[in-house]
Order: structure tokens, then sequence, then C-alpha cells
């Protein structure tokens, strides 16, 4: 079976319950073994030399000292590997270039950031590997350097790449810049829409670089043969893109390499990315040994992509009736040291919450000297929203009108025209403004120094090339392997209970488990909330062909029709309208006569899954101003989501509670800090602070439920909505309370002092 098939409305047995988790047990006793957990005899550690300075020319590089002391089996610098031409790809929900990987990887002609890698060791203990790093002489030539978007855009800013021309700029400039890419979409008439507005808006915003703030740090382990093969053992969240780009690297054919997914300590997606992976591949052919690399907490902030930060201006038009005429905004995003940042989808998600007749989006990519940026759960949809929510906020409010009546007077429904491109499909963006509204967290009073704001998200979700196989072992249990990593957690029990749905019977029959890149035909990157979704709509195509095969084996075993039998609840019954009646067989009862009737039943899916559907959210937030501290106080959090169908209702509202958390903190706490040297001051959780539960109130969720018509059980992924709407939700919320509006994120304490201070004397 290739085709795809579509939503049915029926009863469901299995699909909306909530089972206990397949992979629980395991992960609460401590038997879950994560990316540092896997060892292999005789293997080295292996370690890195980072760049010590934000922006500097490599002179020279000698590890002759390193080479020599006892203990070392390898080194490896940029001479180690081949100089990539350029050639893109994709890598979740951002592109990359392999000339730009390669760089980043291991710094060649210049080291771009406070963290690049200069070598790489590796030895027979940590404590000689470090040792090692420290007899590595690097000689620098120190550059001027760049850490703020737009600082970089200027005429006279330092340049990051001699070679980078502003691509999507006609003609071509005739100097380089950081300015790596525009970008640009139109509908409508803009200069018209907004000649028709009775009021006009703009502002400008902007907001710091954040981490995912994952648990587990990147850790591998990789084990290069004599006879050319490699295994790798690494926490990622799309093992066959990480064996394909560490195949390109290591000019090494794919099906030399073999990667195996260990479980993932969170990733969120700053876990889309190789680092480490293609080092100890070839530390490990250099030493003929297994090398082991695992980041600490310092690398992992210093040498791994946090998210962009991004300066929005945005400019909205609409009339006093609420009827938004015109829109437009630009976005600069810091792509980090390397082009690609998450401008593109940013530009995407804008204003696409609404039905807006005129608009302009216009987007800016620009290089700066920090760690190459990674994608962050709806990558820039977050820093967008920020500043297109805001502005909605104050337009309601200068328009007298309920700030969710006037989202709804200007909702996106089934139908709208997007402007970068299709049409809205089946949406239940109206649904959960109405949801929102009705809830009484709405209506609750509020006290002094509290107020309450509101902020709506989008996210497309994707599909793309996924494959499942399921086995019927010999008792009439069901073995199912898949190729989506269970990042967040909870896909597994969701797969396992779609074919549990399909099967007709319990889902604890269902035993799934994630194979590796030996196992399975090619699956792309679980990004983009398209686990539950692909991986879903594989696994019941794969059930469904296992079915066929069942009926057939009845068929043969009770000497009947392939078409006088039906697949119903677990068992081969007779057709109601068959003229042929017989004592039904259950799928044990099949599986124990399988090798009398053909051998082994199997079923499995290689999809390219298409017609993922958008996901949109409205969140409620009640906060306290402390006026002594500048402190903010989240006293309460309601989100509203459609998610198409919770598989696994327990596991979503997970999902949503874990993406409003990680949005507090970047609207409240979290920035990277960097000195006058261009060196990050604060890489690690003492310095860099995420919520915490005593910042936090229960979070209470909402799930609305608008099937999406691509998908058998109705899945519209529900990972990336949830961190969208809390930043300007919050900022909103503190507007609310104190009449001042923030543009700049996150509001700390000092921050919103000094906002009080400047109101207070007259300030704008």
């Amino acid at each position: 079976m290739s085709t795809q098939p579509r939503y049915q409305e029926r009863e469901l047995k299995v699909v909306g319950t909530r089972p206990l988790r397949p992979d629980g047990v395991d992960k609460v006793t401590g038997r879950a073994r994560y990316g540092a957990d896997i060892s292999l005899p005789g293997q080295l550690i292996g370690k890195v030399l980072r760049s010590p300075h934000a922006h500097a020319r490599i002179k020279s590089i000698d590890t002759s000292l390193a080479a020599a002391l006892p203990g070392v089996k390898a080194i490896v610098t940029r001479d180690d590997f081949a100089d990539m031409p350029e050639e893109y790809a994709a890598a979740g929900e951002l592109t990359i270039n392999f000339r730009d990987v390669t760089r980043n990887m291991m710094a060649r002609e210049k080291v771009l950031y406070d963290g690049h890698p200069l070598a790489a060791v590796a030895a027979t203990s940590e404590s000689i590997a470090r040792e090692a790093l420290k007899l590595i002489r690097v000689e620098y030539e120190i550059l001027p350097h760049v850490i703020d978007v737009i600082a970089a855009m200027q005429p006279d800013a330092p340049l990051l790449h001699e070679e980078q021309y502003t691509v999507g700029v006609n003609p071509r400039p005739a100097r380089p810049s950081n300015l790596a890419k525009r970008l640009e979409f139109k509908l409508g008439d803009v200069e018209a829409g907004f000649s028709r507005a009775e009021l006009i808006i703009e502002r400008e915003f902007n907001t710091k670089p954040v981490h995912q703030g994952y648990i587990e740090p990147q850790a591998c382990l990789a084990s290069y043969t004599e006879d050319g093969q490699a295994e790798l053992w690494t926490s990622t969240q799309g093992h066959f893109v990480f064996r394909a780009q560490c195949a390109k690297l290591l000019q090494m054919e794919i099906s030399k390499i073999r990667v195996t997914p260990t479980e993932i300590g969170g990733g969120f997606g700053g876990k889309n990315n190789i680092y480490n992976e293609p080092l100890a591949i070839a530390l490990s052919k250099k030493s003929h040994r297994p090398v082991k690399m695992v980041m600490t907490r310092e690398e992992v902030f210093r040498a791994t992509g946090p998210t962009s930060g991004g300066n929005v201006k945005v400019k909205l038009g609409a009339t006093r009736a609420g009827r938004i005429t015109a829109a437009t905004a630009e976005l600069s995003f810091q792509a980090g040291a390397f082009p690609g940042s998450s401008v593109a989808p940013a530009s995407m998600c804008a204003f696409t919450r609404y039905d807006i007749p005129n608009v302009r989006v216009v987007g800016h990519d620009v290089t700066v000297n920090r760690p190459k940026v990674a994608a962050y759960r709806a990558p820039g949809a977050p820093i967008a929203a920020f500043a297109v929510e805001s502005v909605i906020d104050e337009m309601a409010k200068k328009l007298g009108i309920d700030p969710i009546e006037f989202r709804l007077r200007n909702a996106a429904k089934e139908g709208t025209q997007t402007y970068y491109g299709p049409k809205l499909g089946a949406i239940g963006y109206i649904q959960t403004l109405e949801a929102a509204r009705a809830h009484p967290h709405y209506s609750a009073p509020l006290g002094p120094d509290q107020g309450r704001g509101v902020a709506t998200g989008f996210w497309f979700n994707i599909g793309n090339e996924t494959t499942a196989a399921l086995n019927i072992n010999e008792d009439g249990t069901v073995a199912l392997m898949m190729g989506t990593i269970d990042v967040a957690g909870g896909s597994r029990a969701a797969m396992a209970m779609m074919v549990a749905e399909e099967l007709g019977i319990p889902v604890d029959r269902v035993r799934p488990h994630i194979g590796d890149t030996s196992s399975l035909g090619f699956n792309f990157i679980t990004a983009g909330s398209r686990g539950t979704f692909a991986g879903g709509m594989a696994c019941v195509v794969a059930a469904r062909e296992a079915i066929e095969k069942l009926r057939s084996r009845a068929a043969g075993i009770r000497d009947v029709p392939l078409e006088a039998v039906v697949w119903k609840d677990g068992h081969a019954c007779p057709a109601e309208d068959g003229a042929r009646q017989f004592a039904p067989l259950s799928l044990a009862d099949i599986a124990r006569l399988a090798g009398k009737t053909g051998g082994p039943i199997s079923g499995h899916a290689e999809l390219n899954v298409q017609g993922a559907g958008p996901g949109f959210g409205a969140h409620i937030v009640d906060v306290e101003v402390d006026r002594q501290t500048g402190s903010i106080k989240i006293l309460r959090y309601t989100a509203v989501q459609d998610v198409g169908r919770a598989i696994h209702p327990a596991y979503v509202e997970g999902q949503l509670q874990g993406g409003v958390v990680q949005g507090i903190g970047w609207a409240l706490n979290e920035e990277y800090v960097y000195d006058a040297d261009g060196i990050l001051a604060n890489p690690g959780f003492l310095d860099y602070r995420v919520p915490v539960a005593s910042d936090l109130p229960f979070i209470d969720t909402f799930i609305v439920e608008v099937p999406n018509p691509n998908h058998p059980y109705g899945v519209r992924g529900c990972g990336e909505v949830p961190i969208i709407a809390p930043l300007a939700a919050i900022a909103n919320a503190v507007e609310n309370a104190l009449g001042i509006r923030f543009c700049d994120l996150p509001l700390s304490p000092p921050k919103v002092l000094q906002g009080m201070d400047e109101a207070a004397a007259g300030g704008d």
C-alpha cells in the first residue's frame, strides 16, 4: 500500500484513552540508556579544543606536544576533513549548507565564535584528553567581532565571511556583508490597504537568543572498524539524517555507517544538528578504538545552537470597526556564525493567524559571532508572534474592542489565502478563540498590580519520508518498528495505540521500538511536529497491510473467498452479507498457524507523507508585578489548542504545558549574555535561568479537536504551537497590569523597573 488513508469518523476503543507509556518504567528506574550510558570495551574518551575568541584568523595549529603525551591515541584538526563545496540539504525545519557544516564542525580559516572547535583528541582517560588539549598550540590573529543583529547589518560592521554576498537582492550587491539572505512575501496591495486604515500602529521589538534547555547534553559513541564500517550511537532527533551528514563530511558510503539512536533527554530542535559525531568517527578511524564524546554543559551553551535573537518591526492598519486592512513586518534574525536562521518560517508565521487582504513581510538572515543557531520548537515563530500579537493587543485596546473579539473578527479560517502561498484547509483557529473566551479563566477577577493577557500561535507542521514495519509474533503480539525518534516522550505510545486500534487488540499487545538505520528505510528527522502525524500514518498503513495478510490467511484456513472475510475487533470474521459463515479466528489463532499457512506475517510502509494539518492555539495568562522589585509572577495560565485528534490526551496535555513553560522562560528570564570581548558569560544553568517548579502555576489545558482530513485519525501535530503564544501573552498581561508596553525580552526585573521609572518620568 502506498496511498495515504484519510480521516473517517468512527467509534474508537483505544485512541483517546490514557494507557501507561511503554518506555515509562525503564525511564523512572534508570534502566533507559541515553547517549552517555553507551560504552564499548576499550573505548577512548574524546574531547574538543574550543576557541577562546569570538573572531580570529587561525595562523597555525601545533599538536605535536599533545600527540606525544602518553595515553593520547588520536588527534584531528581541520586538515583531517575535506573542504566541502556549497551544497544544501534539509535538516529539520532549517536548511544546512555542507560547506558551512564542515567549518562549524571544525574551524578552518577562522574561528567565528567563542567555543568554535579547533581540534579533537582521543585518549585513554578524560583527564589525559583534557591535559592534551592544553598542549595544543594555536596562533591567532584577533579580529573585531559583532554580536548584535542590527550592528551586524551596518556597512562598517566586522565581516565574518569575505565571500558572502546577500542572496535575494537584485542586482547582486557589489560588496560582501553579514546579510546572508533577504526574502519577501507579498499579498495584495499594502499601500492601498493602509490608505483605507483608520488606525495605524508601528512598533519595533527585540528578543535575545535562548537555548532549548534540554537536560541531556549531546553524547555519542563511534566505532570504526578495519574494513571501513562505522557504527554510531548518538542522542539525536534524526539518525538517518545524521548518517547522511556524517557520510558526506567523512566521504564515506552511507551503507557503511550504521546509526543507532539512544534515548533522548530532550531536544526541542537542538539535536537536529551534528556536532561531535563526525569527530568521534574520525578519531575512532585514526585510533582503531571506539571513541566516546560527551559534551559538558558549558560546551552545550558555547558551541551548540540556541535559537535566533531577533529584531522585528511591525506595522498594522485597521478600520474603526475592527477589520485589519494591511500589515507589514520586517524581521532581522541572528543566524550565528553561518547563514541559516529561522527567519523564513518566522516570516511565514507572522500574520497567518489572520485573514488580512494586504500583507508584506521581509526577512533578513544575518551572520554574527555567535554559535550557529539551531531549531527551537516552532523555529522563529515565537519571535514573530511576540511582535505581531503585541501590536494586535494594542490595536484592540485603542479601538475599544475585546482582544479575543478583535482576533475573531480577523481570524483565519478554511479557505483563507495565506501570503506565503497555499490556502488554509480545515483548521480550528476560530474554535480555539471561542473556547478561550468561554473559559472561566477569561472572566475571573483580578487584583491590584495584576493583569491578563491573551495571544495566539500558528505552526505549519510537516510530513516527509517515513517508514514503519510491523511483525506479528507467534503468540499474537505485535513488534512495531518505527524510524521516527520519540523526542518528547509519548509518540511510541501513540503509535502503538493507533496500531492497536487498527488491529483491534489491547495496546499492551503492541511492543513499539525505534529501529536503527539498517533496519528500516529512510526516515526524515523528527521535527516540525511530524512524529505522530507522519509516523502514525506509516504505522496505520503497515497495520492495514498486515490485516490484509491476516484476512488472506484466515480465508485459506477456513477455505472461503477473501471477500468473505472481514477484520473486526482483532478477529477474522465472516462478512455480514456473505454466504459462507465460519467460526472467527483471532489474531493469535492466525499467528500460531502462520508457519503452516505461508510463513511470517508482517506489514510495512514506505511513504513520503503529505497533508500535515496546521496547528493553532490561544493562550490566556494572568501575572502579578511587584512594583518594588520589578519581578513578574505567573498566577494562572490556560492553553487552548486545536490538535486535530488527541491520540493520548495526557501526552498532548504535557506537550501544551511543556511549551508554555519554555515560553515563560523565554519571556521572563532566559538570554545569552556576552561580555565586551564576545565571550559567553552565562554558559550553565546556574546563570542561565530556566523556569523551575516554584516559578510556575498549574498550567490548565483545553483541547480542541478539529480533525485533519489528511490523516486516518485526524492528527495534526501539537508540539510546536504551545511555545509560540506565551511571549506575547505575558507581555500583554504585563501591559494590562502596568499600562506599559514592553517591546524587548526578557522581561527581567531590572528591565521592568526601568520601564516603570521611564513611565513615571513621562517617557514613552
